[in-house]
């Protein structure tokens, strides 16, 4: 069990940078890198990006240097590589797909589907942007018996339309946008009512146990939390780049209060086709997020 690190030889933002990796687990490398004050935007996927000014200290700090062949071998055997295919898309590699979609389920409406499109481009989302709209679609289609009601879908491209970072709030004013805009899209104001509600449900993601399509909702939101760690952790480093204001301890106490929250849930996932196909691998990523924050929250007590 080591974090290795290759010789810097890869040139970006006028120097050149290193790989920086475990060839155990992701929770070591958070380990180090955290003791080492890395910073979390330089994650990517199964490795940290790291300057060349950081190699020495890195090294000093227990860093094995090896060469790129041999740090990439190991990151191979030892299952955390993840490769291009697995990785988390680039925002422009998914709009076309979500553009279809919109099609797809409005086909009158292409200027709401832009709008829409436009607000979860918004640069200030770093993991509530349209990869997560196309994730949550991807998703929904995995849990619906058949076709997925179209209220769902509706409230799935609604549910972040606002993100200002302020829970609660961002739901409620997302769910007023979806009953203001939909009756002039020609979606009838029941069905717009209840897309309003749908969303509302995504503030506590704690839907009745016979709300079928609350159920299916809350369930394809919830379920980045059992991609693969690569992924998961692609995810996290999202959302606490959403809150660039926040100091390290005060994002990692509450962040560790959601995390435990969600950790405690039985079942964590409301239908039992989500239950089984993501919730071992939820609560295992959960798990070594929530021990991160604590480390961090830790050293401000």
């Amino acid at each position: 069990m080591a974090v290795l690190i290759d010789p810097p030889r890869w040139p970006a933002h006028g120097t050149r940078f290193s790989h920086l990796v475990s060839d155990h687990s992701l929770a070591e490398l958070f380990a180090f890198a955290d003791a080492n004050d890395v910073p979390l935007r330089a994650f990517d996927h199964d490795h940290y990006d790291v300057a060349e000014r950081r190699w020495d200290d890195l090294v000093a700090a227990g860093a094995l240097p090896v060469e790129g062949t041999e740090l990439v071998r190991r990151l191979v055997a030892s299952g955390l590589r993840v490769r291009t295919p697995l990785r988390t898309p680039k925002p422009e590699q998914v709009v076309g797909v979500l553009e279809g979609r919109w099609h797809d389920l409005l086909p009158k409406s292409p200027a709401l589907g832009g709008e829409l499109l436009r607000r979860w481009r918004e640069p200030h989302r770093h993991y509530h942007d349209v990869r997560h709209l196309a994730q949550m679609l991807g998703a929904l289609d995995l849990l619906a018996v058949e076709s997925v009601p179209r209220p769902v879908a509706l409230a799935a491209w609604f549910h972040d339309a606002v993100h200002d970072g302020r829970a609660g709030a961002d739901e409620e004013q997302s769910a007023l946008l979806a009953a203001a805009e939909l009756p002039g899209a020609g979606v009838g104001r029941a069905e717009a009512d209840e897309v309003a509600r749908l969303v509302r449900l995504t503030a506590t993601h704690a839907p009745a146990g016979d709300d079928a399509d609350g159920l299916l909702l809350v369930d394809a939101d919830l379920s980045v939390l059992g991609l693969p760690p690569g992924r998961y952790h692609m995810y996290s480093r999202g959302v606490r780049l959403e809150y660039p204001g926040l100091p390290d301890d005060v994002f990692a106490a509450g962040r560790t209060a959601a995390l435990e929250a969600l950790s405690s849930r039985a079942p964590l996932f409301g239908l039992p086709v989500a239950e089984r196909t993501w919730s071992r691998q939820a609560h295992q990523n959960l798990a070594v997020e929530r021990t991160r924050w604590s480390r961090f929250a830790d050293r401000h007590r």
